[in-house]
């Protein structure tokens, strides 16, 4: 197995984590922000898509997932298609309101997809190509795929934490 079919796979994972996340949610929940000051369900999902649609978009020299295919639109928030969640205050947090699980997969879905059909494309030299050297050490190409895959990862495994502190009735599916 090469190392772009290992990321590549890698990159997929956070929408089967989603799915087991998100399966009959209510949009109460979805959107419920512990303690009203903490990451909603909904938020986080948004934000796993978000960080990587940007970060990929640059790497490859595209339009973000998330305008190209309309997204935006779809979603609806009170915010910038800019954003994409870095920094948000709890108040930002709150503008993030999706009544439909199925939007936020999807939106994901699309991203992940898109991401591993971009590491499928890439040859060991792109992936070894040094595209930020304001780090020590500088980082590669496939760092930053790695560091997006882990980053959206992580959020949706916040995602069903969340859930299970939110939702009495849900038992996981982990």
């Amino acid at each position: 197995m090469s190392a772009q079919d290992l990321m590549a796979d890698a990159a997929r994972r956070p929408v089967d984590a989603a799915e087991a996340a998100l399966e009959g949610i209510s949009s109460t929940v979805l959107n419920t922000m512990p303690e009203k000051t903490h990451n909603s369900i909904a938020w986080l999902v948004w934000h796993a898509a978000r960080q990587q649609d940007v970060q990929v978009a640059q790497l490859c020299g595209s339009e973000q997932v998330w305008t190209a295919e309309g997204w935006n639109n779809s979603f609806d928030l009170d915010r910038s298609s800019a954003d994409s969640g870095f920094g948000d205050t709890p108040e930002d947090v709150a503008k993030v309101r999706v009544s439909d699980p199925g939007l936020l997969l999807g939106y994901l879905r699309a991203v992940c997809c898109g991401t591993a059909t971009y590491v499928r494309g890439l040859s060991q030299e792109d992936l070894d190509e040094v595209i930020d050297e304001s780090w020590d050490p500088p980082v590669t190409r496939g760092m930053r795929i790695v560091s997006t895959v882990i980053d959206a990862a992580e959020h949706v495994g916040q995602a069903a934490y969340v859930r299970g502190l939110v939702d009495e009735d849900w038992s996981g599916k982990y």
